[in-house]
């Protein structure tokens, strides 16, 4: 058969919900007793309770046993009927029900089943899946109309697996009990995937539709009858208890009952600091003792009048420790004595003393520093449909870096999906607007807890507080959260690190990373012109773009400044926020196109909606001068909201800007191109106030002859953002217990690298790099993979300014918190030496144009963590001063701390060093694969000078210690040397690979540099004294050099002329065996590849919980037997000819884009190369009729996710083509006019498929034989989840206009893709498609050969078809992305025999020059 005829909803969306990539994380079961679930089982025989009546049916949760019926249950956090939509068994118009079978692929389902009978009970012995689909309506739908959403909801080749009435309250098996759980999201808010369903729908005329949410429905089969505990077990190991919650009857409305709130005045004059002190606690406002006595005098004496509650929260989160940082600026006691500088003194030195390329620092959303004069493609007419063009800007590169980590505590996936989001928006929302490029990313949890595992340094005593999730659930929930984002919006995550930790200490004390870190950074750009925000001036416009309000993040900014536990569970809840990417790509195409203008941008200013909503970004952006703000006029996407929570919610996606008036209709006609919505929420007064109106309170109050209402904020802007009262912090620094290391005698080197290598700070971080985009925006120049193997090692990520030149950004990442808890000042010293150690392998401008981001995360306001603190600070100071380097923004985290059994724990505090600077060769970067097999020799430059010290090491952690003697940076100028003396041989091109010394010592290090490059060494050391141990695990700063034999001397010569010692501790292999001798004895001699395992063994098994285990294992065992690919060129790669890119008539391609889509601009890029002339042109342009494809030689579906990819991938756009009737005309006539081609990359391959322009009517599908049931397509990959590899292709014979030339080729290409497997469902259509050379590209082994072996074959696909043409050639649809690599310097590797520069075109060009000349 061509495939299996299933239903390829992935597990990792049916069990993580909204969560769309969790496989089989089993949530933690324990419930909060308070708010239990309270469900009953039906039996088998009994009415339902789902409004089907006058039938028998299968049993049902329901409610039972409760005075005030629980409608939205989860454990943990409850709903009630009267509070929210309605769950009842009468019938009700708004909402018709689909249901679609089976959800997820038999193999996941299988998979679950085993792990319910382990987790649950072995009486279950049968489990099968739907979805329902809960549509509201606001009128009933025509016979039309109905038709259309079917085809949307249902696969195309599986019409019958849909349905009004449910699938699995129709099956019984004879002798077995049955039950039926439905979990789904909790309705208080609409979903993003609601949102984007309804897109879709209104793309296809379904206006009737107003909301669309998906449930999740469970049947278990059962020998005996289930325990109402064993349900809730089973409930709670496949939904999310802080976002989703158990449907206990069928969903018939989403109205609901709620009444806004009036705004409340607090009675302060009468009552005073009391008053304050109960709304403080009622609403989790985090005023602490200063600010009571603020506030009390404030209002009492100043503005002599009650505050609302608005203004009350507004003021707690706008001065919140989150928002206003009061520690970083406040005066510090330590042990009674006052310090002579705050924190913010102290590390705003360091750019004092070296402020040398810096243009933004410590005044905006991000960082900044000089560039380079570059040629950037952008459009003609931004705003337009408009050619693309390259023309010089003076671009510099920003930086920005964020943490999210209480709402990661709470509810890990929505919480890293904003904290990514909002980072992105601090990226864009620089000075008059800027340009987002990559990120970075950080997770720091408690022990991992992984059933089966061998990590013997967890301690199995410890609980964990109910409040939160587990750090298991934190590290995959967040790291897919995070991932899931940026690959929806489209921005690269190119660097990360992981860490966990959780131990008693000798002194007793417990640390842990309950409450984690979420770590967000941004590498971006911005056009110099636009560095500085404009002021606000009387008249200008303040405008809100962005998605509509929702109730959602109430109070995150006050929240996140609590340590966890403090507050109360449901503000905890309140505080969630839910992340959109797609209406963030929407916002950030809009800000874009604005910046594009230039000198006419019409943003004066812009900062994005984050902490405190409303509450902060519309005061900032009116600050000074003030502003009235109608409340009214801010789109809201729930209309029940009140004023408070229309001013306070912390809802996503938003950003607040000032333009002048007359620039009203620009902004408002790009807005409606990228369907976003934008609204004029006030003007600037000039009256230093900010005033907040209610229109329809007045209107009402006018109507009905009654006074006109107070507003809701009437503020002097100096008295709640100007200079407020210095707070003082008082602390005393508490002595450390230590103890020495103690490893038990006879231990053997291997017997502790069993252990080092499997810690999750060392291991492979495999399991964090798959699941991300590494690669969009076709500016990456390094990512995370590495070598032959493509293995997760680098530790410099480097970005590209542009397409046609050479200069770049690259940062790097430091941080050694397991050190601070020995020593503060060194684990300072250490984290900037890490991240200087990382950044060196890219050819930068010079060090001292290096600056860096600080994030500080501690609990800091606990007994010895703020003076740790201050003493990091000034140690940080010093060491950068001394460097020339310079922290120029970041962020704090100060709350770090969280409650469980009874006492405080804290996290280790850690402080976060990302440095950035600019590349004037982005090909010249050194990454640490071994290359040069038995040429190769090894280099140890020792920056400790010989110390070998190894508290706080992976090795101590591995044996449950940290130790006493702490590793240290004891000579900062001797860094500085060794950084310069590195960079001279980089420029020299006399590297082969380098890999800085850290987490795991020298050892680790050599190893992992062999584990990358596929080879071994003979690694000979000399203990000079110290144990064997301490030579081979201690973690002091340094670098290992692979340089080749016919270098050695030139190399030696050069860093010996600068001051640099570097020691020859082994030689490189070809052959993969490792051989560790120390002082002249052997200590083993493994193969690479057994140790290998080892260090990969770790990330398996946390990929076990994102990915189909039998893929896992397939990645796993096929890992071992990994050569080096056999790629090989048919033809040689080269520039385009002259004739096309100098021709004064290029040939029109229209680059299609619809909501979602994200390779545009790459794409657009080859095309220029290729010497045609690229078009803008969104879907909304052809909608409106804007421009006609009649005018075009070839079209362009680019890559993406389309409308967020709800409804499977491209569906919605499909439908929006399939369901305009002009349109489809449009389209159908310029595929059949003979004189032109299309192609679809990823997204666009997808919807090529959908449409039946691949393989063509003439060989079946939509457009001919057999319509949609016959179509091909690309359902979900195979291994259940969204995956990005540098893979493996080989091109074959076919008509393929665009691959002419290139048959018989095997080489590297980028995929990324979640839904890319090719799926026959008629045998016949893949026969023809096969026999008639349709499938020019397959995916390759590394042998060259067509396979469909995993992971070579990422999704699956038969006979690894990668690519599918029409018989004539002229239309081609693909998965994989040249248009990311069609630049040598985009490849992450390819083979040293290659007759290609890594400075010049890849062979991927072709393609596009094919395409050219055939237009020709």
């Amino acid at each position: 058969m061509a495939g299996t005829r299933e239903l390829a909803a992935t597990a990792t969306e049916f069990l993580g919900g909204i969560q769309g990539q969790t496989l089989f994380l089993h949530r933690d079961s324990s419930l909060n007793r308070r708010n239990q679930l309270i469900l009953g089982t039906l039996r088998a025989g009994h009415k339902s309770n789902v409004g089907i009546s006058g039938r028998k049916a299968i049993s049902l949760r329901c409610s039972s046993n409760s005075k005030k019926t629980r409608a939205l249950v989860s454990a943990g956090v409850s709903s009630s009927v009267d509070e929210h939509p309605r769950l009842v068994d009468e019938p009700a118009p708004e909402i018709i029900h689909f249901y679609r079978v089976p959800f997820i692929q038999e193999s996941a389902t299988l998979e679950l089943l085993k792990s319910v009978q382990t987790k649950v009970s072995n009486e279950i012995v049968g489990l099968q899946t739907e979805q329902c689909f809960n549509v509201g309506l606001t009128s009933q739908l025509s016979s039309d109309k109905l038709g259309v959403l079917r085809w949307l909801l249902q696969e195309t080749y599986e019409p019958e697996n849909l349905d009004t009435q449910s699938f699995l309250e129709k099956k019984k098996r004879e002798g077995l009990s049955t039950v039926i759980v439905e979990v789904g999201p909790r309705l208080s808010f609409t979903t993003a995937w609601s949102a984007n369903a309804v897109s879709v729908c209104k793309a296809c005329g379904l206006t009737e539709i107003t909301r669309m949410e998906r449930s999740r429905r469970y049947l278990l089969y059962t020998k005996g009858s289930l325990h109402d505990h064993q349900i809730d077990e089973f409930a709670s190991m496949v939904h999310d208890r802080m976002t989703e919650c158990v449907y206990v009857q069928r969903l018939t409305s989403f109205t609901t009952s709620l009444v806004p709130e009036e705004v409340r005045f607090v009675p302060v004059m009468e009552r005073g600091r009391k008053a304050l002190e109960e709304i403080n606690q009622e609403m989790g406002l985090a005023f602490d003792e200063q600010d009571l006595q603020y506030y009390t005098r404030l209002f009492r004496e100043d503005i002599k009048r009650n505050p609302s509650t608005v203004e009350l929260f507004d003021i707690a989160q706008s001065n919140s420790e989150h928002s206003r940082h009061w520690f970083f600026t406040g005066k510090i006691l330590i042990d009674g004595e006052p310090m002579n500088r705050t924190l913010m003194q102290i590390v705003k030195s360091t750019l004092q003393a070296n402020p040398n390329n810096s243009v933004i620092g410590f005044k905006d959303n991000s960082s900044a520093i000089r560039g380079f004069p570059v040629k950037h493609l952008r459009p003609m007419k931004p705003g337009l449909p408009c050619p693309l063009e390259a023309a010089y800007r003076d671009l510099d590169v920003l930086f920005t870096a964020e943490t999210h980590n209480f709402p990661c505590a709470v509810a890990p996936y929505p919480g890293a999906e904003t904290g990514a989001g909002g980072r992105i928006r601090d990226t864009h929302a620089t000075g008059r607007g800027s340009f987002v490029v990559a990120s970075t990313a950080g997770y720091c949890v408690g022990n991992l807890n992984i059933e089966g595992s061998y990590s013997p340094w967890e301690d199995p005593s410890f609980a964990y507080p109910s409040n939160l999730a587990s750090p298991l659930q934190i590290l995959i929930d967040a790291s897919n959260g995070a991932s899931d984002y940026g690959n929806k919006f489209g921005e690269p995550l190119i660097q990360g690190y992981t860490r966990t930790f959780g131990m008693r200490l000798p002194s007793g004390e417990r640390r842990e990373w309950l409450k984690p870190i979420m770590f967000s950074a941004g590498i971006g750009q911005i056009d110099h012109i636009h560095i500085t925000k404009g002021e606000p001036d009387i008249g200008m416009l303040v405008v809100k773009i962005g998605g509509p309000a929702y109730r959602i993040g109430m109070g995150g900014g006050a929240a996140s400044s609590m340590v966890s536990g403090q507050n109360d569970a449901e503000l905890d809840f309140n505080a969630v926020q839910r992340g959109d990417a797609e209406m963030a790509q929407k916002l950030y195409r809009v800000v874009r196109a604005c910046i594009e203008m230039g000198d006419k941008n019409p943003i004066i200013s812009i900062h994005d909606q984050g902490a405190g909503g409303n509450c902060n970004v519309v005061k900032e952006i009116i600050y000074p001068k003030g502003a009235e703000i109608d409340i009214r006029a801010i789109v809201v996407g729930d209309h029940t909201m009140s004023v408070l929570e229309i001013w306070g919610a912390e809802y996503q996606e938003q950003d607040a800007i000032l333009i002048k008036p007359e620039s009203r209709s620009l902004l408002q006609s790009i807005c409606d191109r990228e369907r976003l919505s934008m609204a004029v929420i006030g003007t600037i007064s000039g009256e230093g106030r900010v005033t907040l109106v209610d229109k329809l309170a007045i209107e009402k109050s006018r109507s009905s002859g009654l006074p006109l209402p107070i507003p809701a904020v009437d503020l002097e802007l100096d008295k709640v953002l100007g200079d407020m009262p210095q707070k003082t912090f008082e602390f005393h620094r508490v002595a450390k217990a230590q103890e020495p290391l103690n490893i038990a005698p006879g231990l053997t080197v291997f017997d502790a690298l069993k252990r080092v290598l499997r810690l999750p700070s060392v291991c492979s971080k495999r399991f964090l790099t798959t699941k991300v985009d590494r690669c969009v925006t076709g500016l990456v120049a390094q990512q995370q993979t590495v070598g032959p193997l493509q293995i997760t090692l680098a530790d410099v990520a480097v970005i590209a300014q542009s397409y046609s030149d050479l200069t770049g950004g690259a940062c790097s990442i430091g941080e050694q918190p397991i050190k601070g808890l020995l020593n503060p000042k060194a684990m300072a010293r250490l984290a900037v030496g890490e991240a200087l150690t990382n950044l060196v392998w890219a050819k930068v401008t010079s060090l001292s144009d290096v600056k860096a981001s600080g994030n500080w995360m501690y609990a800091a306001k606990l007994d010895g963590e703020g003076a740790d603190m201050y003493d990091a600070a000034t140690a940080l100071s010093e060491a950068m001063i001394e460097l020339g380097i310079a922290i120029d923004g970041g962020k704090d985290s100060l709350s770090m701390a969280a409650h469980a059994s009874g006492e405080v724990v804290k996290a280790p505090g850690n402080l976060f060093i990302s440095t950035y600077v600019t590349c004037p060769d982005i090909t010249k970067t050194v990454t640490p694969d071994l290359k040069l097999g038995n040429e190769g020799v090894l280099l140890h430059i020792d920056l400790a000078k010989g110390n070998r010290r190894l508290g706080g090491s992976a090795l101590a952690q591995a044996f449950d210690q940290i130790g006493d003697e702490c590793p240290d940076l004891d000579d900062v100028s001797y860094l500085k040397r060794v950084f310069d003396g590195v960079q001279d041989l980089i420029t020299d091109e006399i590297i082969s690979s380098g890999h800085d010394i850290s987490d795991g010592g020298l050892l680790v290090c050599a190893l992992e540099m062999a584990f990358a490059g596929n080879r071994g060494f003979i690694l000979d050391l000399r203990s000079q004294g110290k144990g064997l141990f301490q030579t081979l695990f201690a973690e002091e700063l340094g670098l290992i050099v692979e340089v080749s034999r016919q270098n050695l001397d030139k190399v030696m010569g050069k860093l010996n002329s600068g001051g640099v010692t570097a020691e020859i501790i082994g030689q490189v292999t070809a052959s993969p065996m490792v051989e560790l001798i120390v002082d002249g004895q052997t200590q083993f001699k493994e193969e690479t590849t057994l140790l290998r395992d080892m260090w990969e063994d770790a990330s398996f098994q946390l990929e076990k919980f994102q990915r189909l285990a039998s893929c896992v294992e397939s990645e796993k065992e096929g890992l071992k037997f990994r050569h080096e690919p056999l790629w090989k060129l048919s033809f040689t790669p080269s520039f385009t000819d002259d004739k096309y890119l100098s021709a004064t008539s290029k040939p029109k391609v229209a680059i299609i884009r619809e909501e979602g889509s994200n390779g545009d601009r790459e794409m657009s890029a080859a095309l220029y190369a290729a010497g045609f002339e690229p078009w803008d042109i969104a879907m909304s342009d052809l909608l409106k009729g804007a421009v006609s494809l009649g005018e075009f030689r070839g079209i362009v579906f680019v890559g993406g996710f389309s409308y967020a990819d709800v409804l499977d991938s491209a569906k919605g756009w499909s439908a929006s083509i399939r369901f305009n009737q002009p349109l489809l005309a449009q389209f159908q006539e310029f595929y059949k006019r003979p004189d032109t081609f299309s192609l679809g990359v990823c997204n666009g391959c997808q919807l090529m498929a959908l449409l039946g322009w691949v393989p063509g009517p003439q060989v079946g599908g939509v457009l001919g034989a057999g319509g949609d049931p016959s179509q091909p397509r690309f359902i979900h990959n195979e291994s259940g989840r969204f995956e990005c590899r540098f893979t493996s292709v080989t091109i074959q014979d076919s008509p393929a206009i665009m691959l002419q030339g290139m048959e018989g080729s095997t080489l590297g290409v980028w995929a990324a893709h979640g839904e890319g497997r090719a799926y026959f469902p008629d045998d016949g259509v893949l026969d023809r498609v096969i026999h008639s050379n349709l499938a020019p590209v397959r995916y390759a082994d590394d042998d060259g050969n067509p396979t469909e072996t995993y992971p070579f074959n990422m999704n699956g696909s038969p006979l690894g078809v990668a690519a599918i043409c029409s018989p004539d050639g002229r239309h081609l649809a693909m998965m994989p992305h040249p248009e990311r690599c069609f630049l040598m310097w985009q490849f992450p590797w390819y083979p040293t025999n290659w007759n290609v520069d890594k400075k010049g075109p890849s062979p991927w060009l072709k393609m596009f020059q094919n395409a050219r000349e055939w237009c020709a």
